[in-house]
């Protein structure tokens, strides 16, 4: 079944058991991902392109660098389709609002649990294509909550890749003590929706503060200080946390409600 929101096309993906010989970031066909930091909260962002077409999606674009990718996207030659939020942000305020007002046509995304404004919204199963609506660009929205109860993790099947937000990180996950967060369903939601990916798929996550890129499934499955353990020791581990408050959250959260444009006072 198909249904068509705001030219995006959201489907039920039956078809999780592709096999991959090799993980590349670029295919054959010229389609491709490209991987962007922000420095001062450490956020990845991420551009995914569909080479026949040239149109593009934008994953976790950050306020303060929308600039910098626009001006990517320009030299690329790519026509930005949407904007996507992996959840609701409380360490910096989205780009999303900022990259729609730059690019024509661009529209923001985001769960539609999450209660946030935006132009088209996801659920569990929903597929977003760009390029031809047959052979194009999928990206399959899969249900990550734990962190906040809106997250959601986006896999590119075709690409081998996995982009987790603040579900997965490398050799972590992001905390559980806000936003809606919840230790149980994010073990739940990494063990079912995220590590029954095949071991080669690429973890793309939305943070990393020890200069590391990338990581996969494989290595996540056996390295990840915190998801490879019990149930029990994992609520355990992120109940004794202790994290500070997040500098920025009373600023961005408002923000990101609205699709990360606040009001003119």
């Amino acid at each position: 079944m198909f249904t068509r929101s705001a030219g995006c096309f959201l489907k039920t993906f039956t078809n999780h058991g592709r096999g991959f010989s090799e993980t590349k970031r670029a295919l054959s066909n010229g389609s491709f991902v490209r991987q962007l930091f922000e420095q001062i909260t450490s956020t990845y962002t991420y551009i995914i392109a569909d080479g026949k077409s040239r149109e593009a999606v934008i994953i976790d674009p950050v306020i303060t660098t929308v600039a910098r990718d626009a001006q990517l996207l320009k030299q690329l030659g790519l026509r930005l389709r949407y904007a996507i939020n992996t959840h609701v942000h409380a360490d910096h305020i989205t780009g999303s609002g900022k990259l729609k007002a730059l690019i024509p046509g661009c529209q923001s995304v985001i769960s539609k649990v999450s209660g946030a404004k935006a132009d088209v919204f996801i659920e569990d199963g929903d597929v977003i294509t760009i390029g031809d609506k047959k052979d194009g660009l999928a990206l399959e929205c899969r249900s990550t909550p734990g962190h906040t109860n809106g997250c959601m993790t986006y896999v590119w099947h075709e690409g081998a890749s996995v982009f987790t937000g603040d579900c997965v990180l490398i050799r972590g996950c992001g905390r559980t003590d806000f936003q809606q967060g919840d230790s149980n369903k994010m073990y739940k939601a990494v063990h079912e929706r995220i590590f029954t990916l095949p071991d080669n798929f690429i973890v793309y996550p939305g943070h990393d503060y020890t200069g590391q890129t990338s990581s996969t499934i494989a290595e996540e499955k056996q390295f990840n200080t915190r998801l490879t353990k019990s149930r029990e020791e994992f609520n355990r581990i992120m109940k004794e946390l202790k994290l500070s408050y997040p500098l920025q959250i009373d600023k961005a959260v408002p923000a990101n409600m609205i699709c990360g444009i606040l009001p003119e006072p």
